[in-house]
């Protein structure tokens, strides 16, 4: 198992064994990070990986996961943009005991 030099915000360099370190990658954007958990601290680090150091790590034995950007990223938009006023508008009818009903009725559709 490697061993792997990496930066805490607070702590500063620690060493990590691969498997306390995981890639994430971006199958649409191709973006990287890698994460740990300090081993000090304890807090979970996130930091931006480009291809050379996830190759590195990858090389080291390090656990990879790819995903996807949301599909509704994707979708076309209409309509206005959502105000401070339409949130509290929404708070209100939520306080209603017919709110589901009166939210259904302005999904509808012709």
């Amino acid at each position: 198992m490697a061993l792997i030099k990496a930066t805490c915000s607070d702590c500063g360099d620690v060493e990590l064994r691969s498997k306390d370190v995981r890639v994430r990658i971006c199958l649409d954007g191709g973006d990287a990070t890698y994460l740990f958990r300090c081993p000090v601290c304890r807090m979970v680090e996130v930091r931006d990986a480009e291809t050379h150091v996830v190759d590195i790590l990858l090389a080291a034995g390090v656990d990879c996961t790819e995903w996807r950007l949301p599909a509704e990223l994707h979708e076309p938009r209409s309509g206005a943009a959502i105000t401070h006023d339409d949130v509290l508008d929404f708070h209100g009818m939520l306080e209603g005991a017919d709110w589901f009903e009166r939210l259904s009725a302005m999904t509808e559709r012709p």
